[in-house]
């Protein structure tokens, strides 16, 4: 009936007032007047404000893209119906928000809030934590887990009547995805500077004819800066010329041994990110082939984000014509092997900041000579 039903604590009321109303018939009416009026009242009371609510809107802030391991708090803002409108009048409320596998709800000690349910995990807002549906917004912390594109919501919102006697639930259809990440790590300078031609990150470039207008990238010279169309954008754009487009790209392959290994998908997709993201950083554009995907990213916020969210998107499986790119990238298992013409490595030994250029070298020649 309408939605509401009775709490702990209503029944317990309603049950005391069965038991004063019999009490009264064979003791007199003292006892109707001390518990049974009263509690009629405030029945009647909670019940006719429960079912002059309406389904809120929901509205989620706080809920950015990120990478692997770092946390976000999420807040949640009802409205009414259209968006942008009050509620009406405030109501007490507890929340929950169904997080998808890959992130992970955060009780106020900064630990897990655990509670499965159906392969989903719930945020869950305490009873402590309770909104004033109306008034306050509520919120919670979750923590990226598992890069991918995951999804918060639907939302189950709980009403209670301002003596907790009625309850009634809204079961909110909002959705909102979030893209995370894979984890970064660093790759050495010496590395970055062969793959992209030699001294190439430190060399002047002969300049030839003017070839577009691209974002700036760390390392670009001032003397490039293209003053009309950055007064125009409020961003820093700057002039590229034919000899250093077609010098400064990076191709990369990126591949898992297996078809359907997704722990070697993640560490792929690290490995790939991380390398891409160096060389992006350094002024070098990237040419980034996945299974299932392809991307080319440019020097600048644009290319950065296209860079993540194709690593973020990636699956385990093959790629074809590997040979032709300047990096090979194959993982097996947690660890992928980096190949190149003149290096043949696995990533965490590229990603380990004592590691000699030159033993590299000299650990691609013994494979080699081994094959």
């Amino acid at each position: 009936m309408f939605g509401v039903s009775l709490t702990r604590r209503g029944r317990l009321v309603a049950g005391v007032c069965v038991v004063a109303s019999v009490a009264a018939v064979t003791a007199g009416g003292r006892s109707l007047n001390a518990v049974v009026v009263p509690g009629l009242v405030a029945l009647a009371a909670g019940f006719v404000q429960l079912r002059g609510i309406d389904p809120p809107g929901v509205r989620r802030t706080g809920l950015t893209d990120g990478f692997v391991g770092e946390a976000r708090t999420v807040t949640v803002e009802f409205t009414g119906d259209p968006p942008g409108t009050d509620v009406g009048r405030p109501y007490l409320a507890s929340v929950r928000d169904r997080l998808t596998e890959g992130l992970v709800a955060l009780g106020g000690d900064g630990e897990p809030r655990v509670g499965r349910e159906g392969g989903s995990q719930e945020a869950t807002l305490d009873a402590r934590a309770r909104t004033t549906v109306g008034e306050s917004p509520a919120s919670y912390h979750v923590r990226y887990d598992e890069r991918g594109i995951h999804r918060v919501g639907p939302t189950r919102l709980e009403a209670t009547d301002v003596f907790g006697l009625y309850c009634r639930q809204f079961h909110l259809t909002r959705r909102d995805t979030v893209t995370v990440y894979p984890p970064v790590h660093s790759v050495p300078v010496w590395f970055r500077r062969r793959l992209s031609g030699g001294e190439g990150l430190d060399a002047s470039r002969q300049r030839e004819a003017f070839d577009r207008l691209r974002e700036y990238a760390r390392g670009d010279a001032l003397r490039d800066v293209h003053w009309p169309t950055t007064a125009k954008r409020s961003e820093l754009v700057v002039k590229s010329f034919a000899a250093e487009t077609d010098r400064r790209r990076v191709s990369i392959a990126g591949e898992t041994r297996l078809a359907a290994d997704d722990d070697a998908a993640d560490a792929l997709a690290s490995a790939v990110a991380s390398l891409g993201l160096a060389l992006l950083r350094d002024g070098v554009g990237v040419d980034v082939t996945l299974p299932g995907d392809d991307v080319a990213a440019d020097p600048g916020p644009r290319g950065r984000r296209a860079l993540l969210e194709a690593t973020a998107r990636a699956g385990p499986g093959a790629v074809e014509d590997t040979d032709a790119a300047a990096v090979r990238l194959v993982a097996t298992g947690e660890d992928v092997q980096v190949q190149t013409p003149e290096h043949a490595l696995s990533f965490s030994e590229l990603a380990d900041a004592t590691l000699d250029p030159e033993t590299a070298v000299r650990s691609n020649d013994g494979r080699r000579a081994a094959q």
